[in-house]
């Protein structure tokens, strides 16, 4: 495989269809900030109305844009190739189905040292095609998903598992923060509060955690931290069960250890499609103890911690016992939660991400000198 020239430091260029903003759109910039601080330089090719692109130019990234990732489209095409040509990657990083098709072939095409396939999500690809042929290798989010890539006939050894690293330094306990954010909500610290950060669509299962607030005891306060397209859906559904004053919607938060701090319990009620989670590894950071949904990836870093239960999606029942049973663990107990600060950071840290990226490049030739 090519290496990239002594005097010109290595290009790492990320593609993404999605104009959305979520933790795929967060772990680009995580990895795009990380590698800066290396020495290695770093673009994005994203859609010119994307949050990518805006938060990118924000933090000072290049950012090129097309107009759209559009595969029956050959003026896409032709815009795509040109502008991969005047750049050079030494690496293209490719996300969402429409650029991974585009990108990954053109890449090929102009013969772009290493190609990749990040893979965010466990649900059945429709086609192999794009993961046999245009990616050097693929970045999976879960062992759980590079299982099932295998099974639908990626070659496992193209498969490298790599979770979205969570910086173990912001995502910790703060008693200031805990104090701050409870005040501001009016929770009282003999109440105990369940939460969940995540944004607002239908997979994440925030329905579930409204019914099992109705099912609970008055002590048991709700916080769900996100925005997103299904807030009136549930905002009505709070209504319907008369728990407004018990189900918090702090929506969407730039500082989310701030609210990590304020729980008690963590709720995490996906149902499918996680990978690693982000949002799941920034509450166990935080030492919270976690009710989560039977699902693979979900299951994968919960292994390895003790406080924890296991509910099938809309189980009212095992869910209201699950939060019972934990909420006998000792709250915020300094030694209980450092313990499972150390595990998580090791297995799911960034500095873990970003020695596994920088490997990873040093096996095709790909370093800063």
């Amino acid at each position: 495989m090519g290496t990239c020239q002594p005097d010109r430091l290595p290009l790492v260029v990320h593609t993404d269809w999605s104009r959305a903003w979520g933790g795929q759109e967060i772990r680009i910039l995580t990895e795009l900030r990380e590698m800066r601080k290396l020495g290695f330089r770093v673009a994005l090719i994203v859609p010119v109305d994307s949050e990518l692109a805006r938060r990118g130019a924000n933090e000072g990234f290049p950012v090129h844009t097309v107009s759209s990732f559009a595969k029956f489209n050959l003026r896409s095409w032709k815009e795509l190739l040109e502008l991969i040509r005047a750049i050079q990657p030494t690496v293209i990083n490719t996300h969402s189905s429409e650029d991974s098709w585009m990108a990954g072939a053109l890449a090929r095409l102009c013969r772009v040292p290493l190609i990749i396939r990040t893979r965010h999500v466990l649900a059945p690809i429709s086609s192999s095609l794009s993961y046999k042929f245009f990616p050097h290798l693929i970045f999976t989010c879960s062992d759980a998903i590079a299982h099932q890539l295998a099974a639908q006939g990626v070659p496992a050894k193209k498969n490298v598992v790599l979770s979205t690293g969570v910086d173990e330094e912001r995502f910790r306990f703060s008693l200031e923060n805990r104090r701050a954010v409870r005040s501001r909500y009016g929770i009282g610290e003999h109440e105990i509060l369940v939460g969940n950060v995540g944004f607002l669509r239908h997979y994440k299962g925030h329905d579930f955690i409204v019914r099992t607030a109705a099912a609970m005891a008055a002590q048991y306060r709700f916080m769900i931290v996100g925005g997103g397209g299904e807030l009136p859906s549930l905002q009505a559904l709070t209504r319907e069960f008369s728990v407004e004053d018990r189900v918090i919607f702090a929506g969407h938060q730039e500082h989310p250890e701030e609210f990590f701090s304020a729980f008690d319990l963590f709720f995490f009620s996906s149902y499918e499609a996680e990978g690693v989670s982000q949002a799941l590894i920034q509450g166990l950071l935080n030492g919270l103890p976690v009710l989560a949904c039977r699902i693979p990836s979900t299951m994968e870093p919960l292994r390895h911690i003790q406080d924890h239960c296991l509910v099938n999606y809309n189980d009212v029942a095992v869910a209201c016992q699950g939060l019972e049973e934990l909420q006998a663990v000792p709250r915020r107990d300094p030694e209980r939660m450092q313990r499972q600060h150390r595990i998580v950071a090791d297995l799911y840290g960034l500095r873990r991400m970003v020695a596994i990226l920088v490997a990873t490049y040093a096996r095709y030739g790909i370093k800063v000198p």
